[in-house]
């Protein structure tokens, strides 16, 4: 199973997530401070970091900064009372945030789809039916056969077929893949979602769907 750091001051909210992810069967280490949880990554493999953001001497900002320098890649989700703060925090690296108070189930939830995330990162190759896309090298097979897609049409598409069912909004995609200071409006999505329907329309395994009103998922077919 996987180790979760959990960062947070408040020592009651701190036992109760300890508790409530340990339950689930995670190696869970908890911290009350970002100094010793910054001891505990260089002496421990920690797979998933949760962390608050206003806690006394280094804040939650500063912790991720300082993560990031040791390890680029291991997925922080930041957990805080202040929801004005969700850009800072993402330009900064983390990648996701929930505000308080939280609901244990939905924590659960986001840590699971995080480190699912971090797996298939690792992989570096998405297998779908008759679809292989390969991360390091960013390239698209289907039935064997190459398609070329840009970065930036194969990283959409990547998130998608990563979270089968998950809805993305426009914005959520645009956050990502074209960053908070983008001129381009929302719909500039609509038009990769239709290069990418027409490049793998004749894939067997899988289809983009709209959810109107708010944006787009990936539907396996079945088979």
């Amino acid at each position: 199973m996987s180790s979760i750091l959990v960062v947070e001051d408040d020592e009651k909210l701190n036992k109760v997530m300890w508790k409530y992810l340990s339950d689930q069967g995670y190696t869970v280490v908890s911290c009350l401070d970002a100094d010793t949880a910054m001891e505990t990554l260089t002496e421990q493999k920690i797979d998933i970091i949760v962390s608050d953001i206003m806690m006394k001497g280094i804040d939650g900002f500063e912790f991720a900064d300082s993560v990031r320098r040791l390890n680029k890649t291991i997925p922080i989700l930041f957990v805080s009372a202040l929801d004005d703060t969700k850009r800072k925090g993402y330009r900064m690296g983390i990648d996701d945030y929930m505000v308080k108070p939280i609901e244990l189930e939905e924590l659960l939830m986001r840590v699971e789809a995080l480190i699912r995330r971090a797996n298939i990162a690792n992989e570096k190759e998405l297998r779908v039916g008759d679809l292989v896309l390969n991360a390091e090298e960013v390239t698209a097979f289907l039935n064997e056969e190459p398609v070329k897609v840009t970065l930036r049409e194969f990283q959409i598409l990547y998130k998608l077929l990563s979270y089968p069912k998950k809805t993305f909004t426009r914005l959520q995609l645009m956050d990502e893949f074209w960053g908070y200071e983008t001129e381009s409006e929302p719909r500039a999505v609509d038009v990769y979602i239709t290069k990418l329907r027409n490049k793998f329309s004749e894939s067997t395994a899988f289809e983009i769907v709209t959810v109107h009103g708010l944006g787009y998922k990936a539907v396996l077919k079945e088979r």
